[in-house]
């Protein structure tokens, strides 16, 4: 199949409304667990949208909506636990949010995406860092653009603070939790 669409080889050439596409894109997390191991997870239902100014990144929008019942440790138990209301409280709140309020570009493939975060009803500013990972073509004619990121919160931020005491010393869940983020966006105009 052949394009028109020529390939952004920078963050300049983005200018454009894009998609997340759920099915190419892992919005996850790590928490250490009892003081010596990582328990990672992701969020299987989301959606997010953003509109990027590539002649004024400052001028970009993002939003991304979570379903906190998609949470997926690989641990029914767990999972249920997570949903309940020592940590998410799924139920009173269904959804995380991200809306951004802040794009810097920070190096030629690189930009610094602040905004509002929201878990269990609390909103906190969070600056996560992203690395354009290119664009391309797809075979079904969609422009693709990839970026990865991470950043550190401290889950007690957001009235999460269930944990239990180890007899070692320590607990069974850190308050540092890192969100990963790693999009696969379509250009939708």
């Amino acid at each position: 199949m052949t394009t028109t669409n020529s390939i952004p080889a920078t963050l300049s050439e983005l200018s454009g409304t894009y998609v997340i596409d759920p099915a190419h894109t892992r919005i996850g997390f790590v928490a250490r667990h009892a003081m010596v191991t990582k328990v990672r997870g992701a969020f299987n239902e989301f959606e997010g949208t953003a509109v990027v100014d590539g002649t004024d990144l400052t001028k970009s929008t993002g939003q991304l909506t979570i379903q906190a019942a998609s949470i997926d440790t690989r641990n029914e138990q767990r999972d249920a636990h997570l949903r309940s209301n020592d940590f998410l409280a799924m139920e009173e709140y269904p959804q995380i949010t991200f809306v951004a309020t802040d794009v810097r570009q920070s190096s030629p493939t690189s930009l610094e995406l602040t905004g509002d975060l929201t878990i269990r009803g609390v909103t906190n500013s969070v600056t996560i860092p992203f690395e354009f990972e290119g664009a391309a073509t797809d075979p079904f004619g969609n422009l693709r653009v990839g970026f990865e990121g991470s950043a550190v919160i401290n889950r007690k931020d957001y009235g999460i603070t269930w944990n239990a005491a180890l007899e070692t010393g320590g607990v069974l869940v850190s308050d540092k939790i890192t969100l990963e983020f790693e999009v696969s966006a379509i250009k939708t105009a």
